[in-house]
């Protein structure tokens, strides 16, 4: 039974990483996870998208560079992620004073669940250079769009944690919103771009051109890719969002591909990818 508290996860490791370990040497982090992170395809899995953004988190709080921006994040997951104490452990792959790539395992019960890899690229002021998307292109605002009932399609208390709210879609493609005012930590403020990426791969469910009653259509990674760090603040009601824009391909040989642009407040941001393995059911 998954514990009952405001948050996605609270920390069961004291303090932080020691700062004098080599770069190589991996740190360990353990997470207590609530009924917030309840999957959609089973009752006893996390959904991936607040592991997205726990390991998200561990990979920010490793060694931290402000002066590097984590910019491009990719996760394999490797099986069920199961609903239970969790461990993360962070190392760093490759060093450098402008380019550094870091890397992390979640597992659960001593297994391997999902492995993520993260690049660090220097920041710096390319403002004169920036390219925006045109205005008609923007996605409306979160209060600009409609409600939609992502309860009456999946079930599982992620589900429960999140608002969506869908725009009119473009070419086919679903614009939507997600938002949430459950935090990823319920004891220590996370980093905001940890936070956005904690709700992502939700992408892959408020696009599904498939009847999840019929098919199972699980993704087995997720990519993303952002060119600046994200917008996170709460609303008035104290959500925070994640805009998508969102295109599923399902190919004749059992593999599909959800395709997203994301979005805050300010515009386009970056796009995510996750590859499907689709499956009938009964």
């Amino acid at each position: 039974m998954l514990a009952a508290f405001d948050g996605y996860y609270r920390s069961l490791t004291p303090g932080p990483a020691p700062s004098d370990r080599a770069p190589a040497d991996p740190a360990t982090f353990r997470f207590e996870p609530s009924g917030h992170v309840q999957g959609a395809w089973r009752d006893d899995e996390q959904h991936m998208a607040p592991v997205s953004g726990l390991l998200a988190h561990c990979l920010l709080s490793h060694r931290p560079r402000p002066e590097l921006q984590l910019c491009r994040i990719s996760y394999d997951i490797l099986g069920v992620i199961g609903a239970a104490e969790t461990t993360v452990s962070v190392r760093t792959l490759r060093a450098g004073r402008t380019i550094e790539l870091v890397a992390a395992e979640l597992a659960v019960a001593d297994r391997v669940a999902v492995r993520a890899t993260g690049w660090r690229l220097l920041r710096g002021d390319t403002t004169g250079i920036a390219t925006t998307i045109d205005d008609a292109a923007r996605l409306p605002d979160p209060a600009d769009s409609e409600p939609w009932d992502a309860r009456g399609r999946w079930p599982g208390g992620y589900i429960d944690s999140v608002e969506v709210r869908r725009a009119p879609g473009v070419d086919g493609r679903v614009r939507a919103w997600i938002g949430t005012a459950v935090p990823l930590l319920a004891d220590a403020e996370a980093d905001p771009l940890a936070g956005y990426l904690g709700l992502v791969d939700t992408a892959n469910g408020i696009n599904a051109r498939l009847d999840p009653r019929r098919w199972a259509f699980p993704n087995t990674d997720l990519t993303v890719h952002l060119v600046r760090s994200p917008g996170f603040a709460p609303d008035a009601e104290g959500r925070r969002w994640v805009g998508l824009e969102t295109d599923a391909l399902l190919g004749p040989e059992g593999v599909g591909l959800t395709s997203s642009t994301l979005y805050d407040r300010d515009g386009a941001l970056g796009r995510a990818e996750q590859i499907l393995t689709l499956r009938p059911l009964g």
